[in-house]
């Protein structure tokens, strides 16, 4: 029997919360997709989180495109679309 962990996110570091967008990415590949997400802040500075690993950083830049150029390099997708930070508040 196949089990799903519903633990909930871990609590919101509000101290560091500068967040800009949000991208989610994919690696298509695996049967279920893995899911890594992307988030940058408003001083460039961005970090790719394995939820799987209790939202564990993987990666750490300081630009998008060096976030971008990791998870392409490891065959990861963007899924369209981006969360951003200013939609929501």
């Amino acid at each position: 029997m196949q089990t799903t962990n519903t633990t909930s996110s871990p609590a919101q570091d509000l101290v560091k919360n500068n967040w800009e967008f949000t991208e989610v990415w994919i690696d298509p590949m695996l049967s279920p997709p893995y899911i890594l997400l992307l988030l940058c802040n408003s001083e460039d500075n961005c970090q790719v989180y394995d939820p799987a690993q209790g939202y564990k950083i993987v990666f750490s830049g300081n630009d998008y495109n060096a976030a971008k150029l990791w998870l392409l390099e490891d065959e990861y997708e963007p899924i369209e679309g981006r969360l951003l930070a200013a939609e929501l508040f």
